[in-house]
């Protein structure tokens, strides 16, 4: 069943952003050669009545294209230029580029709120629902049912509080806590450090959060749209961590990682898969919202260039660029794979 999950979850995730890509492709009039949903060898190919568009399922479901003409410079000269993708309007290349990213950003929202739906709307308030005794969050006061509201002066979610927690350094930490008399207290408490069986290092705080749980269309719609946000940020604050050196990239997780993921997860239930689906194309669509080259952010960034300076960008330079950047990923996947499987043998 992980397997078959895994396959699910990236197949989807992939197709979905694939698909929009392709919807807006067609839409502008821009020749496409190719859908393919998977990398490798094709395991499937065929074709539609009165389309030039081959459609393939390849053997590793961990990636998808869209082969539209022109771009690449050696393009077939047999396709009308203006059927090209570099020759369409500016706003149909930006959508049709962006189109993949959008896809992948309403996945996640309409996954999350069938997730509200199916569990309840936990809300974006962090709440304190057990304290372990002679931990410093009990000796420094927190009590169950305590909301906290803001952490080192900072408002906070549940998400990005788990988030900043994690990456605390056994620094103390100011909570700002909303009691059940509705009075507001600043409690500042020390995590104690623990040497763990692996020889790492974790601190403890000694407390477990939760949130109130409301059912219902509505508040579905809010968690969405709040998990969204909530998520996104806390992406954000990975990749400062990341550049700031406070995470390091042992805590990314490439193909082998999110298999392992997917596994432990099916055995929470499968709500929690579906949610992970969720997770997942949240962050493809993260991701490639990055400027990065090679990435669809690296090539929104070119597009947005070129609109400021009326002047397009050189092909060659812009494929050179993307080709570093390809390199430069590809790098980083053997890398995050080789941490991934050390982590689960060794």
């Amino acid at each position: 069943m992980t397997l078959i999950y895994f396959i699910l979850i990236l197949g989807i995730t992939i197709f979905i952003h694939e698909l929009g890509h392709f919807i807006w492709a067609k839409k502008s009039n821009i020749y496409v050669y190719e859908f393919s949903i998977g990398m490798g060898p094709a395991i499937k190919t065929w074709k539609r009545k009165n389309d030039e568009t081959e459609y393939s399922i390849r053997l590793f479901p961990i990636g998808g294209y869209v082969s539209m003409a022109g771009e690449e410079m050696d393009d077939d000269d047999n396709i009308p230029d203006e059927r090209k993708l570099p020759n369409r309007p500016w706003r149909q290349r930006f959508i049709t580029i962006a189109a993949g990213i959008i896809h992948n950003f309403i996945l996640a929202l309409v996954v999350f709120f069938i997730v509200g739906l199916v569990v309840g709307a936990s809300g974006s308030t962090a709440k304190i629902v057990s304290i372990e005794e002679n931990t410093p969050a009990y000796k420094a006061g927190l009590e169950v049912g305590d909301k906290i509201i803001k952490l080192n002066g900072k408002k906070v979610d549940t998400d990005s509080l788990m988030l900043k927690l994690a990456i605390n350094d056994g620094k103390s930490a100011r909570f700002t806590v909303k009691k059940a008399d509705g009075s507001y207290d600043n409690i500042v408490v020390k995590p104690e450090k623990i040497e763990n069986e692996d020889k790492t290092t974790s601190y403890k705080f000694g407390f477990g959060m939760g949130s109130d749980v409301k059912k219902g269309i509505l508040p579905s719609i809010g968690y969405a749209f709040r998990k969204f946000k909530s998520l996104i940020v806390q992406m954000f604050y990975t990749i400062a961590y990341l550049a700031t050196g406070k995470l390091s990239f042992d805590n990314i997780s490439g193909p082998v990682g999110i298999y392992t993921i997917v596994g432990e997860t099916a055995k929470t239930g499968f709500i929690n898969v579906v949610y992970l689906l969720g997770y997942i194309s949240l962050n493809v669509g993260f991701m490639n919202f990055l400027p990065i080259p090679a990435f669809d952010g690296g090539r929104l960034l070119f597009l947005i260039i070129e609109k400021i300076k009326r002047k397009r960008v050189s092909p060659r330079f812009e494929n050179t660029v993307h080709a570093i950047g390809m390199a430069f990923l590809l790098a980083l996947m053997i890398f995050i794979t080789y941490n991934d499987i050390v982590k689960i043998f060794f």
